[in-house]
């Protein structure tokens, strides 16, 4: 394997949420999956499927979200080249930010590795402000420590609820 692609010599759990809300919304995600699964390898969690309500522009159909986490050695900027590649085969086209959307997968975090570019950070930024991302994740990893907050994904989950 090219050196460009090890980040560490251990893997990393690379933990992303998937998302749709056009088409056969339960394919995307299956589709979305498969082709994780070829281009990072095999998942070792996956979470249950959650109907949610829209985030940011609520105007547009409800969404199915899915939390998966691939063991990685692949590089963080590598990692998101990969996911818009497989965003873009399934035909995702980016007509306006929050909007709706054949498929969407965000990299929440990537072991405890703290990272920010001007096109990627992670962990993910607001992954503690919506529930639809903490609910999935929290079904296959809540004890995982979110590195900033120092909390688990449980704890935040819960302070998420509460503020509700």
């Amino acid at each position: 394997m090219d050196a460009d692609f090890i980040s560490s010599v251990r893997e990393e759990e690379l933990v992303l949420l998937l998302g749709s809300n056009m088409g056969d919304k339960h394919q995307n995600l299956k589709d979305s999956i498969h082709l994780l699964t070829l281009e990072l390898g095999p998942l070792s969690k996956i979470s249950s499927v959650y109907l949610t309500e829209p985030w940011g522009n609520i105007d547009q159909e409800s969404f199915v979200n899915q939390a998966v986490i691939i063991p990685c050695r692949i590089k963080p900027m590598i990692v998101l080249e990969i996911i818009l590649v497989i965003e873009q085969t399934l035909g995702r086209v980016r007509f306006e930010k929050w909007g709706p959307r054949l498929i969407d997968i965000d990299i929440i975090f990537y072991g405890q590795l703290m990272y920010q570019s001007d096109v990627l950070e992670i962990p993910h930024p607001y992954m503690q402000q919506r529930q639809f991302v903490l609910d999935p994740i929290a079904e296959i990893t809540p004890h995982f420590r979110h590195p900033f907050l120092d909390k688990t994904v449980a704890q935040i989950q819960k302070e998420l609820l509460n503020e509700s």
